[in-house]
């Protein structure tokens, strides 16, 4: 299976780079402002929640609005990529039925297309950086195996749920609330350890998005090494949810256009 998933990764790689670019003109076609929502929207909803909690609740986290904005970067990455995926085989039922691919390519599609935001929305994460004057060490070279972590965990997680979700109609509303529910105790607008400290170190380890966005907010902001224990059983996780969510795919992928 492993030497089927690397020839078909290669053979179809540039079908999924397509699809994504054309995914994401379509997403701004037609719009006044095209591309720049991509920044607009993460950016609006860091100050709202920066006014909100920062002033109003008075956080006293260092450099908020940073802490903020890393943390919805991340978030959004896998909260869109999850949701998408849930009737992706549906929404291509046209390619899908004509040409035969691997169908986690469409899922491989989505990923590169809402990594593709993720990435400007670091960028923007670079300048606020250099806007309050952080202090950067070698630390921020973390960036690398924490982002492929998370890609790696947000593709297996893909797989399952487009899987599921041919079969389940009301799938995508048990995965908004699911999703609803995990934004909150994911720490995304405060700090886990702090505002919950009898069981926010459980939460914050156990708990893959929490324990990436604090590994990620310790390297770039607070200038320190993330917890490697953590980060390589979440790496760890992360490759045996994708072999298995390859695997369940490939074993039941014949049975899609007859489920849609």
């Amino acid at each position: 299976m492993i030497n089927r998933f690397f020839t078909d990764f290669r053979k179809y790689f540039s079908y999924s780079v397509v699809s994504a670019r054309s995914q994401l003109k379509t997403e701004v076609a037609g719009s006044y402002l095209n591309w720049i929502w991509w920044i607009l929207d993460p950016l609006c909803f860091m100050l709202i929640y920066t006014y909100i909690f920062g002033y109003v609740f008075k956080s006293n986290e260092q450099y908020f609005p940073v802490f903020i904005f890393v943390g919805l970067s991340m978030w959004n990455f896998f909260n869109n990529t999850i949701k998408s995926s849930v009737k992706i085989v549906k929404r291509n039922k046209s390619v899908v039925s004509r040409v035969y691919f691997p169908k986690y390519i469409l899922v491989v599609a989505q990923l590169l297309a809402d990594a593709f935001k993720m990435m400007i929305s670091f960028g923007i994460v670079v300048l606020m950086m250099v806007f309050f004057k952080i202090p950067v060490s070698w630390n921020v070279l973390f960036f690398i195996p924490i982002i492929m972590t998370l890609m790696l965990f947000t593709f297996g997680c893909s797989c399952f749920i487009m899987h599921f979700g041919v079969y389940v109609e009301d799938l995508a509303n048990v995965v908004n609330i699911v999703l609803r529910f995990l934004f909150y105790l994911t720490g995304i607008f405060y700090n886990i350890k702090k505002k919950i400290p009898e069981v926010g170190a459980y939460l914050n380890d156990f708990n893959p998005l929490a324990s990436l966005i604090t590994a990620m907010r310790n390297c770039l902001i607070y200038c320190s090494a993330p917890n490697l224990k953590f980060l390589g059983i979440w790496f760890g996780v992360s490759v045996i949810l994708s072999v298995c969510g390859i695997a369940l795919v490939y074993k039941e992928e014949n049975s899609y256009l007859k489920a849609v």
